[in-house]
């Protein structure tokens, strides 16, 4: 008994060890560069994204729901009828969202990473442990950002006057916060969770295969791989990586959005999967994918650009600043 409560307090004494170390990595540079990055994607590109999302929700089956005929119809008949409003609609918690997400990513991401390096960056991951860390980077955003993406949605999804069809109309961001927690509670800010955390090897998948790029071509130009790179090279690393991740998990992107809408109820992931499967096939699964790869590519480049550049002069400037105290404590 004596042997099981020791053990049992120095494993208590250790977690607060581990937690110190990991904390230690932090670098608060990375969450600054996420955000700019995700930000400036999302206000150049938003139009995309809601055309996307209205896409991939539109089974057929809810009579008031718009028909668009094809990327260009939407954004015109978007356009005619709701005028560039109607374009923005969930701008704000996709900004939100968006740069909240993508800085609590990079900055997880990078923390985890570099502690599993022992806080060497230019000690190589490999293509499992790159995966690993960006998987345990997704749950930890997926956890804080769930409620902004359900806002997202409904907000993209609100077709000029909703009230005519006996169903909420959202003001704002604000708004929607209060009215689903009021009316569906925790539960449904949480709505679309489950395929979210399916979700969560897109991002794996697509830092792996970036990660993995950047160090195979810093490698073959003999140079340490956190080397800086050119704009372009960042560039194309980042349209590859996204084409290859977007293209095979993009099915758990419809079931979240068809989860999120507020035009149908389905029981649950597994009912809303076989409603899909049984009405429109594996079509039904893939809608919405032409503009969700035309809208993400850039998108991804976008913020992976921004990201980068940020990131290592807000980092130069760290080690600038250390470097100085260091030499004055000398």
């Amino acid at each position: 008994m004596a042997s099981i409560n020791s053990s049992s307090g120095a494993s208590a004494a250790v977690r607060p060890k581990i937690l110190s170390t990991v904390f230690s990595h932090v670098r608060y540079e990375h969450l600054l560069a996420g955000i700019s990055g995700g930000v400036a994607s999302t206000l150049i590109l938003h139009p995309l994204d809601l055309i996307k999302i209205r896409f991939a929700v539109n089974d057929g089956r809810v009579a008031s729901r718009p028909q668009y005929h094809g990327m260009s119809s939407a954004m015109t008949t978007i356009f005619r009828t709701e005028g560039v409003r109607g374009l923005y609609r969930g701008v704000t918690p996709n900004v939100w969202g968006s740069g909240s997400a993508w800085g609590f990513y990079f900055m997880f991401y990078n923390t985890i990473k570099t502690w599993i390096q022992g806080g060497n960056s230019k000690v190589p991951l490999g293509p499992s442990l790159h995966m690993l860390a960006a998987a345990e980077a997704g749950v930890l955003t997926l956890v804080m950002t769930n409620p902004i993406w359900v806002v997202k949605t409904r907000l993209c999804l609100q077709y000029g006057a909703e009230g005519s069809h006996g169903l909420k109309s959202y003001t704002g961001m604000m708004d929607a916060l209060k009215s689903i927690y009021k009316l569906e509670g925790i539960r449904g800010l949480y709505k679309g969770f489950v395929p979210g955390m399916f979700g969560v090897s897109h991002g794996a998948i697509q830092f792996m295969t970036y990660e993995e790029m950047k160090n195979a071509y810093n490698e073959h130009r003999k140079l340490p791989i956190d080397a800086k790179l050119t704009t372009t090279e960042y560039l194309v690393f980042a349209a590859f990586s996204k084409l290859v991740a977007a293209g095979t998990t993009y099915p758990y992107q419809v079931v979240r959005a068809r989860l999120q809408d507020q035009h149908i109820v389905y029981k649950g992931s597994w009912d809303c999967i076989m409603q899909t499967w049984r009405c429109e096939g594996v079509k039904g699964f893939y809608k919405g994918l032409y503009p969700s790869l035309i809208r993400v590519i850039p998108a991804n480049v976008i913020t992976f650009v921004v990201y980068e550049n940020v990131s290592h002069k807000l980092m130069d400037r760290r080690s600038g600043i250390e470097a100085e105290t260091k030499s004055q404590s000398d």
